[in-house]
C-alpha cells in the first residue's frame, strides 16, 4: 500500500518527534558535566580564570561558576569564586552565564584577561572516546615543526574516609595526586598536587579525570602551565562533573 505524500509526510514527522523525546529523556536521566570556558591570563601569567556552567541534573537550573586563580600561590583571588544558580523554572542558560560575567567584569577588566586567552594545549573531555582519564601529553607550543619537548601528567585516585557529610553517600571520598611523568622531553616524577584532605567544596567525590591544560607564555619569563581536573561525584539523575584547575609550578 502506498502512502499519499501528507499522511507519509505526517508519520515522518510523528516518527522524528517520538526519537527526539526518547534522546531528550535518555540525556534528561544523565548526569551533569559542567562545560569549561577559559577566559584568560594576566600578562604576567600571574592570574588565570576560568568558566564552569551548565543545567543540574534533577532540578534543571541553569549555573554558572567563574574562578579567578593565583597561578603563583595557588589560592582564589579575594572575593571568588564567583558562583550563582538560577533557581526557576524555565530559565536560560545564557541568563544566568550573563550575569556571572557581569559580576567578574571588574577583574576580567583589571588583569586584562581577554588579551590574553592562552592556549588550550590539550583537551579530555568525558566524551573522547579513546581518551585516557588518567594520562594526558602535551606540547606547551602551538607551532609545526613542533619545539620542544613532549609533558606528560599522571593522575593516581586516592581513598579517604568520608566525612560526615558524605558517610551516606559513599563509603569513601576519593583524593588525587597529579605528577608529572616527563618534562619537555625529559623524564620526571615530579608532583605538582597531592590531597592530604577533601575540600568540602568538592562534596563527595567518587573519581577524577584529567580534563585538559592550558599553557600561556608570556612576553617575558617562562610559559605557565595549569592542569584542569575534572571532579566526579554521585549526582541526582548519574555521575557529576566540575572542573578544578591546578598551576604547575615552575621546575626547581
Amino acid at each position: 500500500m502506498r502512502l499519499s505524500g501528507a499522511i507519509a509526510a505526517s508519520l515522518l514527522a510523528w516518527v522524528l518527534s517520538a526519537l527526539a523525546s526518547v534522546l531528550s529523556a535518555t540525556a534528561a536521566s544523565a548526569g551533569d558535566f559542567a562545560s569549561f570556558q577559559p577566559i584568560g591570563f594576566s600578562a604576567d601569567g600571574g592570574v588565570f580564570a576560568f568558566e564552569e556552567y551548565g543545567v543540574q541534573d534533577g532540578s534543571g537550573f541553569p549555573y554558572s561558576n567563574i574562578f579567578f586563580l593565583d597561578t603563583r600561590k595557588d589560592t582564589f583571588l579575594a572575593g571568588t569564586p564567583i558562583r550563582l544558580r538560577l533557581d526557576e523554572e524555565n530559565t536560560s542558560l545564557a541568563k544566568v552565564r550573563a550575569q556571572t560575567a557581569a559580576k567578574a567584569a571588574p577583574l576580567v577588566e583589571k588583569f586584562d584577561l581577554a588579551a590574553n586567552p592562552g592556549l588550550l594545549a590539550a583537551f579530555n573531555p568525558v566524551t573522547e572516546v579513546e581518551g585516557d582519564a588518567h594520562r594526558l601529553s602535551y606540547r606547551q607550543y602551538a607551532v609545526d615543526p613542533p619545539v620542544g619537548g613532549d609533558f606528560t601528567l599522571t593522575l593516581s585516585e586516592v581513598p579517604f574516609e568520608p566525612s560526615a557529610q558524605c558517610k551516606d553517600v559513599t563509603p569513601q571520598s576519593i583524593g588525587f595526586r597529579l605528577a608529572f611523568q616527563a618534562e619537555d622531553g625529559k623524564p620526571s616524577d615530579r608532583a605538582l598536587h597531592a590531597d592530604t584532605a577533601i575540600p568540602d567544596s568538592r562534596k563527595c567525590p567518587t573519581g577524577y579525570r584529567i580534563g585538559g591544560v592550558m599553557v600561556y607564555n608570556p612576553q617575558e619569563g617562562e610559559p605557565v602551565h595549569v592542569a584542569l581536573v575534572q571532579v566526579l561525584s554521585y549526582g541526582f539523575e548519574g555521575r557529576d562533573g566540575r572542573w578544578i584547575a591546578v598551576p604547575v609550578s615552575p621546575a626547581p
